[in-house]
């Protein structure tokens, strides 16, 4: 039996734990020796609280997958990620939408349990659909050539995360969801702010009401001049009163965040991989098999697993899970980046092979709360790598890796920048 908490009290740690000095994709190394030495013990969040740790792949997916273990923010035992997380995972009594002010609820469906998690995501789940995300694949690939033209054709060196891994997502994004792109600056400025761990819960507070104004106005507009999208289709819910304003227009913030911020970091992320890998690069740049490339996108999705802080959730009942009981209302966190590095799962976990095709990582979780928006998440990035290395072939930093600053702050992993040239 692996230690618990029983024997390892003395040394509970700190979480999250800081990545190490050698590779800045791996896991941190703390996780690594828990995943060996402790896959099931306590650890201490921000808040002092000291939630279990679960880093073992196949426990991870048996509690994600269990139906007694909650999702809800708005449990008092919920272990939240951050102080601004803290605030803004369940809707305060501050936030007004028109000058109103709503009762508490959880930020949206995701943070829910069934059965109005999946009465909510039932009703946006159609969009996502494998064979409706891949009809939309000419015009992702065209949104790639004509923001690579761009790049081309203007001076070098030149920030991969300003000129094309944001711009791409959030097109895409918009032309879904109905939002203008022009806005994309107000929207994108501000939702950066509430993966950071190091923002205040009163700016996290305030910049959720921007955003929630924002949405909430551009919603009425909709239900009086409805279009073909997404934030109409809610509208229109609205009006048959199967969501509420606010239930809507957190369902359109939650997609508008989740829409670019995680495939722009995957985009800047997979690239530095790659490139720290020539000759898979060079494999990928040359195939035109579409089967290698699908693998490479699970390979550096499991690679990379950039959620991480991993899943939050807190024990409804008594559960036996690796030779601990997580008693009924303890708390619990799911690292999904050291579980996709276990290697009972996946051979040489920290070797990147882009022939691995790990499909049943949990880079997107488990269970029922898995990202609804993995399919176009994955044709973003089938397209971006089978396109550009091709043509941008002697893409290459144009600095040194250890001078890119990196998203340590964050809850989703990423860089703040990365200079390129060819």
């Amino acid at each position: 039996m692996y230690a618990t908490t029983d024997t390892l009290a003395a040394e509970i740690q700190a979480y999250p734990m800081s990545r190490g000095s050698g590779c800045p994709f791996d896991p941190p190394p703390a996780l690594r020796e828990l995943l060996d030495r402790a896959p099931i013990t306590r650890v201490r969040i921000w808040d002092g609280s000291s939630p279990w740790l679960v880093t073992r792949f196949e426990d991870q997916r048996t509690l994600l997958a269990d139906p007694w273990i909650s999702a809800d923010t708005t449990n008092p035992n919920y272990p939240s990620e951050s102080a601004a997380l803290a605030a803004t995972n369940k809707i305060p009594a501050t936030v007004t939408l028109d000058g109103e002010t709503k009762p508490a609820e959880p930020f949206t469906f995701i943070a829910m349990d069934d059965p109005e998690h999946a009465r909510q995501r039932r009703m946006i789940s159609g969009a996502f659909a494998v064979k409706r995300v891949q009809a939309m694949r000419p015009a992702v690939q065209r949104i790639v050539d004509d923001l690579i033209d761009t790049m081309l054709a203007g001076p070098k060196p030149v920030d991969l995360v300003q000129a094309f891994a944001l711009p791409l997502p959030s097109l895409v994004i918009c032309q879904l969801l109905g939002v203008p792109y022009k806005d994309h600056d107000f929207f994108q400025d501000r939702s950066g702010l509430l993966p950071l761990r190091t923002t205040s819960a009163e700016l996290a507070v305030r910049t959720l009401n921007e955003l929630a104004e924002y949405l909430n106005h551009l919603l009425v507009r909709k239900g009086t001049e409805p279009e073909h999208d997404l934030l109409s289709a809610l509208a229109k819910r609205v009006a048959a009163g199967e969501l509420s304003q606010l239930q809507a227009t957190n369902m359109g913030l939650m997609l508008l965040f989740g829409g670019h911020e995680t495939t722009a970091n995957m985009i800047v992320l997979g690239t530095m991989v790659l490139l720290q890998h020539p000759e898979q690069m060079a494999r990928v740049r040359e195939t035109e098999d579409p089967k290698l490339i699908a693998s490479t996108v699970e390979e550096l999705l499991r690679y990379l697993t950039i959620p991480q802080i991993g899943r939050h959730r807190v024990a409804l009942e008594d559960i036996e899970i690796g030779g601990a009981t997580i008693r009924a209302g303890e708390s619990v966190i799911c690292p999904l980046d050291i579980a996709n590095r276990d290697p009972e799962i996946f051979p040489n976990p920290d070797q990147l092979d882009i022939n691995r095709n790990p499909r049943q990582h949990i880079a997107f979780g488990f269970g029922v709360h898995q990202c609804l928006g993995q399919p176009l998440a994955r044709l973003e990035l089938e397209i971006v790598y089978s396109t550009l290395y091709r043509r941008i072939p002697t893409l290459r930093l144009a600095t040194d890796i250890e001078q890119i600053p990196f998203k340590d702050e964050a809850v989703v992993y990423g860089v703040h920048e990365l200079p390129i040239t060819w």
